[in-house]
């Protein structure tokens, strides 16, 4: 599929608003089960935008890229969503990322 560069920047940009509110509506899904099954999770998201933003010359912290992620203040997210890791979901991630220590 042949487009114009702004047709690609606005389709791309439409694909990470729709995942960035799927993971909204999904905040049952753990991070720790975002790496094990994908390799990323929100944070991960959060520090590509925070790396973009400085690849343009913006200075956007962890916090700020995190809220834009999270819809929120992450604490807060974290407080109302995020559960202990089990040890399946530890061991997995050990596995998982054994090989990138």
């Amino acid at each position: 599929m042949d487009t114009d560069p702004q047709t690609t920047l606005e389709l791309e940009a439409a694909v990470f608003r729709r995942l960035r509110a799927h993971l909204l509506n999904r905040a049952d899904v753990q991070n720790i089960d975002l790496m094990n099954l994908a390799g990323f999770c929100r944070n991960c998201l959060a520090n590509w935008y925070a790396e973009a933003a400085a690849e343009k010359g913006m200075d956007l912290g962890k916090d700020a890229a995190r809220e834009i992620v999270y819809g929120e203040p992450y604490e807060q997210w974290r407080t109302r969503n995020q559960r202990e890791a089990t040890a399946e979901q530890k061991a997995a991630f050990d596995i998982a990322f054994k090989s990138h220590g």
